[in-house]
Formats: C-alpha cells, structure tokens, sequence
C-alpha cells in the first residue's frame, strides 16, 4: 500500500474517531470519515493494533496482513473516505488458525456493513 494510502498523524486518526461512524464485528472495528478536500488519493487507512495482540513482531505481522487484505477491496470504496480499522483481541490466533482467505473476508465484511449503515 502506497505511504499517502494510509493515515499515520494523529489528527487525522482524531478526526475519524471523534467524526466519524464506526461498525464492529467480533474481530475488527472500523471508524469512517469523509474527507472535506475531496482529492484523487483515493482512500487512507489508519490502523490500531494495541499490545493486547502480542508484541511488536506479531502486531506488525498483523497490519501487514491488514493492509494487504484492505488492497484486495481499496477499489471498491469511495476515494474520499478515512477509515480507521483496529483489531480486537483474538485475531491474530484467528489469523493463524484460519489463514489469510479468512482475514479478507472478515476484513471485506467490516466495510460491507459500514457501507450499509452509511
């Protein structure tokens, strides 16, 4: 995923936290925001992966693997959206036990029903 495809500075993970909507499922949340600049970036994830999930090797190796689950559907979503996806306690085993088919259908079911409340 390209740097200007994600949210990294904590204003804008503020601005999506406090703005905007989130959905949960049993092992994901997802806050989204629409952007007021509407420009031709396309989409930009923030994620939150806290110390619950292990330590710094198995946290990254689970954002990996979320951005790359997010690239399979980044097409699909609007271009003027931050979203913010934060991984609940248990995904990593989930992750492991049911492989990486498995995190992207989680992952595509998250924004699914966000596009549904939307």
């Amino acid at each position: 995923m390209k740097r200007r495809h994600r949210l990294s500075r904590s204003r804008d993970f503020d601005a999506v936290y406090r703005h905007g909507r989130s959905t949960a499922t049993r092992y994901l949340v997802l806050y989204a925001f629409p952007r007021e600049e509407a420009d031709e970036v396309g989409p930009r994830l923030g994620l939150a992966v806290s110390r619950q999930l292990g330590g710094a090797v198995e946290r990254n190796r689970i954002k990996r693997r979320l951005r790359a689950a997010f690239e399979q559907i980044e097409g699909d979503l609007p271009a003027g959206n931050d979203y913010v996806l934060i991984a609940r306690p248990g995904l990593g085993e989930a992750i492991e036990s049911r492989g990486f088919d498995w995190l992207g259908e989680r992952v595509a079911e998250v924004f699914q029903k966000e596009r549904a409340t939307a």
